[in-house]
Parts: C-alpha cells; structure tokens; sequence
C-alpha cells in the first residue's frame, strides 16, 4: 500500500473563539507554558504553523524514547492531563486551538506535576501534515469534534476520507485511531470513514448495530472506551438527549 500523501486543510474544522485570558490564567500561562507549550514556527494566520516548520522529534521534545498518543482537539485539558498523569512511562501530545483552553490544560498539567504532557496551539488539520513524522504516534483521538450541523457546513467537519489517509500516515502499523461524537450523523459519517478507508479496519464492524442508522444493522461502532474521561462538555451532551457513540479505526500493518 502507498503512503498517503500530505493532506493540507483548505477549511477550519473549527469556530474561532476569544483568546483573552483571566489575569490568574495569565500568571499561569507567563510562569508555565514554556514547561509544556511545544514553540513552532508559525504561518499567516494565528492557528497556522509555517510551512517550512521542522518535523518534531518525540525524543527531542520528551527527552526519551516511548510510546505516544495524541489528542486533536484537547478543549481545557480533561482527558489528555488524567490520561497522562495515569500513564506516566506514555508521553502525550495534544492540540488546541482555543487559546484559554490551552492555558487551562497548562495549569492542569503544572498541578499535577507531568513531564509527559505537551501541548500544541495550533490548526491539527493544517499542521499534522507539515510537523508529524510518519508513523510516529500509536494512538491519535478525536472525541467530540465540531459537528458542523447544517448540511452544507459538512465539508467543514475534521473526519473526512482525505483525513484518514493523514491520520494513516502518522500512526504505526497497528495504532488506534480513537473517535466519539454526540452528534448522529456524524457518527455515521466517522463510522464510514474509518471503514472505507484502505488505510484502517474497524475491530468493531458490523457490531453494535444502531437503529438511526440510515444503512440499518451496518453496526460498527465500539464500546465506550473506559481511558476516556466523561467530560462537562460530554456530560451536558447526554444531559441534553444526544447520544454518545464512539468508533475505532486500528491501523493496517
């Protein structure tokens, strides 16, 4: 099988929001975010890394060779700091657009005291390509992306064909491409994508059949993984009637 080729983002996945920070969180970010906040390059745009920005080297920025796992939109830190601070000999690496919530997983980070954590602020879609080795994750999670709603937006959402063929590239043979949305269509949508991809197999397919399912017992999607933390942000979610389905792709070899 060949190698995907780069794929760079023509649209944000995401919705700008406010980068003004509290005057504590501005403390924090002052004395901390140097500790876990990974300095690249950057583009034209805030979000943006340039395009001749180097590849990261794992041992470089961690300082030791180890098994690591990414996280794509890491929101204030929740999921990636208990993750990391659960799995100390694991090195963890996330992304964040939302310049307060990239302060907040600093503090959460300094609190707990990691050396595993590092954070990148910036555009995943856009810089994945530019600054990733091949295979040089073992697992990558998207959890609760924005869905996009309105049908003509979908073009917008992050897990599309051309997206699984990057996030193929970047896992080792075997890795876990770990995915979970409250949103029915895109659930689907993901469920699809993982299993029509030439790049995944879904250890789950025809399995947990939904009755949405506009495709009837396709099926496909996989258990609640138990190393996801239910977020605030999950939480109002299933408050709200929505439920929450989560799809897993594991890499060819």
């Amino acid at each position: 099988m060949n190698e995907a080729q780069p794929f760079m983002a023509r649209t944000k996945s995401f919705v700008s929001r406010a980068r003004h920070l509290s005057p504590s969180l501005q403390q924090t970010w002052d004395a901390h975010a140097g500790d876990y906040v990974i300095d690249i390059p950057r583009g034209s745009g805030e979000t943006m890394v340039a395009e001749d920005a180097p590849r990261l080297n794992w041992r470089q920025v961690f300082g030791r060779e180890s098994v690591v796992r990414c996280e794509i939109g890491s929101g204030n830190g929740d999921q990636i700091v208990g993750a990391a601070a659960a799995h100390p000999e694991r090195d963890y690496v996330a992304f964040e657009v939302y310049h307060p919530g990239v302060a907040k997983t600093v503090a959460k980070a300094h609190k707990a005291g990691l050396t595993n954590l590092r954070i990148i602020e910036a555009d995943a879609q856009h810089a994945i390509p530019i600054i990733f080795d091949d295979h040089c994750l073992d697992e990558l999670w998207v959890f609760f992306p924005d869905p996009w709603r309105k049908s003509r937006h979908h073009k917008r959402r992050l897990v599309q064909p051309a997206f699984a063929a990057e996030v193929g590239r970047i896992l080792r043979p075997g890795g876990l491409w770990r995915l979970a949305t409250d949103w029915a269509d895109y659930a689907f949508q993901m469920r699809t994508v993982v299993e029509d991809s030439p790049f995944f197999t879904n250890p789950y397919a025809g399995m947990n059949p939904d009755p949405a399912d506009p495709e009837g017992e396709r099926g496909g999607f996989a258990p609640r993984w138990d190393g996801r933390v239910l977020t605030n942000f999950e939480r109002r979610g299933v408050e709200a009637g929505r439920v929450v389905r989560d799809v897993c792709g594991q890499r060819v070899p």
